[in-house]
C-alpha cells in the first residue's frame, strides 16, 4: 500500500473516532425528541405540526403575544435548539423525524434578535426558541422563529405541536385574535422599507412624529387649513358621517413644483394626527401598497403617505401584472371599506403623469390641491422663518423677496444659509449686505442649474417646468425589525 494513502486512511479513521466521540457527548444532553415526548405525553414523532406564517413586520407583535400566552402557565419553559446551521434549514417536523435516526438536536439556549418597537426602544425577541407550556389544560409545544432569508425562510413562523389537534386549533385562534387587536405599530409613524431579498422579507422603520406647527408652514391664506380639514378634521366627525351613510375613507393629492412645500405640509399633517398610525411609502417601497393598505385598515385611524407617485406612473418593475404600479396603488385604495378611517395622501411634482391614472380609476382621490410657488408676501414670511435667528431688517427681507419672484420655499432657505455662510467666511456678523449678495449670486445666470435643483420656477421655459399637462384650476377638487 502506498505510504501516503496509508497515512490518509489512518488520519481519516482518527477523524471518524473524534466525530463519534463528539456525537456521544452530544447525546448525553437532553435531546429534542425525548423532551417533546415527555412534555406532550405522547410519541412526538407521530404528531402533526401546524404552521402559522407571520409577516416579518409583525414578528415583534407575535413575540409579545407568545410570551403572554405562555406566561399563563406558571410551569412554562422556553428552550433553544442546538445542532448548528441545519436547524435553520429544516422544519419542526423534519427535526423531529430526523431525531429518530440520530440525536442531533440537543436542547440549548434560545436565540434572540434585538428588534425595534419604537423610534428609541427595542425588544429582545425570540429568534429561535421552543415554548413548552399548557394551553387550556393540554400540553403544547410551539417553535417560534424569525424570518431567515439567507436560509430560504422568507417569513417568520410559529410551528405548533400538540397531543390533540383541537388544542392546536384553539391556541392559534386565540393567538390570531390577540394579534389582530394589539400591535406595537398602532399609533406610530413608520415607513415600509425594501429588502435585498424582496418585498416579502422587508420590515419597517420607526420615526419620531414630527412636531411642526402651522406657523412654520407658509402657504396661501386658508390653504393649509383646507388640507388639514380634509385629511385630519374629517376623522373628528366619523360618527356623523357613518350615521348618514357617508364614506370615511378619503384621498388627497398635493401637487406642485419641487420645493414648494408638499413634504413640509405632510409633516404638519402628521403632527396633527397624534394617536393615528402613519405609514410612509416612497420610491421602491410603493410596491408594498397592498400590504400598507391592509396595515392601515387593521391599525386605523391611519394615514398612508405616498410620496412622488409620478415616479411610478408607468413603472411595472415592482408590480405583479401588466398594469402600471400606480394603478395598483389606486386599486388598493379602493379596496378598503367605505367606513375605514384611513386617509391617503399622495404627493407629486408631475400631476400630468397621474392624470390618466386618476381618470381611469375615479373616486380614489376626493380632493386635489396645488401647493403653488410663494407670492411676494409669502416669500417675505419664508425669509423671516428661516432667518429668525438672524437680524435682517424688514427692508432687506422685502427687497430680497422682490428680487426672487418665481422661486420656492427651498430657495428662500438656501438664500438665508448662503448669507450666513458668507458672514462666517468673513468672520463677521450676518448683515443685510450678506443677504443681498446671496440674492445676486443665486439669481445670476451662472446659477441656473442651482435654481433648478432648488425648484425655482424661473427656468420653466428652458424645460425645467412641469410641462403642458400640468393640472390647473380645472382639475377636480389634497400620513428595522
Amino acid at each position: 500500500m502506498d505510504e501516503k494513502l496509508g497515512k490518509f486512511i489512518d488520519d481519516f479513521g482518527a477523524l471518524v473516532q473524534l466525530a463519534q466521540a463528539g456525537s456521544y457527548r452530544q447525546q448525553k444532553g437532553l435531546q429534542l425528541l425525548p423532551a417533546l415526548t415527555a412534555h406532550l405525553r405522547a410519541p412526538a414523532e407521530g404528531l402533526s405540526v401546524v404552521e402559522e406564517v407571520i409577516p416579518p413586520h409583525r414578528f415583534v407583535d407575535a413575540d409579545i403575544v407568545m410570551a403572554e400566552l405562555a406566561a399563563r402557565d406558571p410551569a412554562s419553559r422556553l428552550v433553544g435548539i442546538g445542532g448548528g446551521g441545519q436547524r435553520h434549514h429544516q422544519s419542526f417536523s423534519d427535526m423531529v423525524q430526523q431525531s429518530q435516526l440520530f440525536p442531533q438536536f440537543p436542547l440549548a439556549q434560545p436565540d434572540y434578535a434585538n428588534l425595534a418597537v419604537g423610534p428609541d426602544t427595542q425588544r429582545q425577541a425570540v429568534a429561535l426558541g421552543l415554548w413548552l407550556f399548557s394551553f387550556g389544560g393540554s400540553p403544547l409545544a410551539v417553535l417560534q422563529r424569525n424570518a431567515e432569508p439567507r436560509s430560504g425562510r422568507q417569513a417568520a413562523s410559529l410551528e405548533v405541536m400538540a397531543g390533540s389537534p383541537d388544542t392546536a386549533t384553539e391556541f392559534l385562534a386565540e393567538f390570531r385574535r390577540r394579534m389582530d387587536n394589539n400591535s406595537v405599530l398602532k399609533g406610530q409613524v413608520i415607513s415600509l422599507v425594501m429588502s435585498e431579498y424582496g418585498p416579502s422579507t422587508a420590515g419597517v422603520t420607526f420615526h419620531h412624529r414630527p412636531g411642526l406647527p402651522a406657523s412654520d408652514v407658509i402657504l396661501p391664506e386658508g390653504l393649509l387649513q383646507k388640507v388639514a380639514d380634509h385629511t385630519v378634521g374629517i376623522a373628528t366627525h366619523r360618527a356623523s358621517l357613518r350615521d348618514h351613510g357617508q364614506h370615511l375613507k378619503r384621498g388627497i393629492l398635493l401637487y406642485g413644483r419641487p420645493g414648494t412645500g408638499k413634504t413640509h405640509t405632510v409633516r404638519h399633517l402628521l403632527s396633527l394626527s397624534e394617536g393615528s398610525t402613519a405609514i410612509l411609502l416612497s420610491g421602491g417601497s410603493l410596491a408594498r401598497i397592498a400590504e400598507a393598505a391592509r396595515m392601515a385598515r387593521a391599525l386605523q385611524p391611519s394615514i398612508v403617505v405616498l410620496e412622488d407617485c409620478d415616479l411610478i406612473a408607468e413603472d411595472r418593475s415592482f408590480g405583479h401584472g401588466p398594469q402600471p404600479l400606480l394603478f395598483e396603488v389606486l386599486d388598493a385604495m379602493d379596496g378598503l371599506d367605505r367606513d375605514a378611517d384611513v386617509a391617503f395622501v399622495l404627493t407629486t411634482n408631475r400631476p400630468d403623469m397621474l392624470e390618466r391614472a386618476l381618470a381611469q380609476r375615479p373616486g380614489r382621490v376626493d380632493l386635489a390641491v396645488e401647493i403653488p410657488l410663494p407670492a411676494h408676501a409669502e416669500r417675505v414670511r419664508l425669509l423671516e422663518l428661516y432667518g429668525r435667528r438672524v437680524a435682517f431688517s424688514p427692508e432687506a427681507l422685502a427687497a430680497a423677496a422682490e428680487q426672487t419672484e418665481g422661486t420656492t420655499a427651498s430657495f428662500a432657505r438656501e438664500l438665508v444659509r448662503r448669507a450666513v455662510v458668507a458672514a462666517a467666511l468673513e468672520d463677521a456678523p450676518v448683515s443685510d449686505s450678506h443677504l443681498s449678495a446671496a440674492v445676486e449670486e443665486l439669481m445670476a445666470d451662472a446659477e441656473t442649474l442651482t435654481r433648478s435643483l432648488l425648484g425655482s420656477g424661473l427656468d420653466s421655459a428652458a424645460g425645467h417646468g412641469p410641462g403642458p399637462g400640468y393640472l390647473g384650476a380645472g382639475f377636480p377638487a389634497p400620513g428595522k425589525m
